[in-house]
């Protein structure tokens, strides 16, 4: 049996955007899938699209913000669908700014959110895959805890560090019980979280990931996930770019963050490329 094929999973945040993208993703590899989102019509219009697929699915409510609903979530999927092989943690927020026009309440929700709410949920199934002796977390980190480039969202950065962080470590302690840990570390995907983000300085520079990069669509963000999936990797940039970032930042810290300042005060954020299909995929 494969990764997919006839497996249960539930993905939290996945009412829209890459989110929706890889539960078409999985059904289309042979996945049951629940589908939770705090947009309770977000999660309905996954579920059905999934639906009209052909494929299994059902629709819950969780706000990752809440033990509450995170547990109710995780408990009607299994119900549903009977236990399950594979949870996704992709719920999140984003905001920007310069670090001083950061308030300590935005560190706190970004925190209680992009990470907090992936222990929310790994502390409810965690000890139910142990239990089974299998299943396979899944975590969205993000270039931003990559490497060092986001200074334009350090608040948002810290937290990704720390998702990748916990999907190393968890996976260092479940895999010998035999349960798969991985974590998606997107880069530049086209999606339209942007869009509604908070900002909190007037006048600030979205620093990304590099010029050198291209922007990908959320349909190959999901097929670059679910193939890493299948091959048992645990961490899986979306683009294989980021590695060269990540070694060169490894080898000499001090030299890669000079290096970056460098190119910025040259005039380059790191904005990366987009080509005309990835903006016309958004519409798909």
């Amino acid at each position: 049996m494969t990764t997919f094929t006839g497996k249960s999973a539930l993905i939290i945040g996945a009412g829209q955007n890459i989110g929706r993208r890889i539960a078409q993703e999985w059904a289309r590899r042979g996945a049951r899938l629940a589908v939770g989102d705090i947009s309770r019509d977000g999660a309905e219009e996954t579920a059905e699209l999934l639906r009209a697929a052909g494929a299994e699915a059902h629709a819950f409510t969780c706000d990752v913000a809440s033990e509450a609903s995170v547990l109710a979530c995780i408990d009607g999927a299994e119900e549903a669908l009977g236990g399950l092989d594979i949870l996704m943690n992709n719920a999140g927020i984003l905001s920007g700014g310069n670090p001083e026009d950061i308030p300590l309440s935005e560190w706190q929700r970004m925190f209680d959110i992009n990470l907090f709410g992936m222990v929310r949920a790994n502390n409810v199934i965690v000890p139910r895959m142990i239990a089974r002796g299998s299943g396979h977390i899944v975590n969205t980190a993000s270039f931003a805890g990559f490497y060092p480039f986001a200074a334009s969202r350090v608040h948002y950065a810290a937290c990704k560090a720390g998702v990748l962080s916990m999907s190393e470590n968890l996976a260092l302690y479940l895999m010998p019980l035999g349960v798969k840990v991985s974590c998606l570390i997107p880069g530049p995907v086209m999606t339209t979280s942007v869009a509604g983000m908070k900002e909190f300085s007037e006048s600030y520079v979205m620093r990304a990931p590099g010029s050198h990069m291209f922007v990908k669509s959320q349909q190959e963000t999901a097929r670059v996930l679910s193939d890493g999936m299948e091959a048992g990797k645990i961490l899986i940039p979306t683009h294989e770019e980021g590695w060269e970032s990540f070694r060169e930042h490894a080898a000499d810290p001090d030299a890669f963050i000079a290096k970056k300042n460098a190119e910025y005060l040259a005039g380059d954020p790191g904005k990366p490329g987009i080509t005309q299909d990835v903006i016309d995929s958004i519409r798909e």
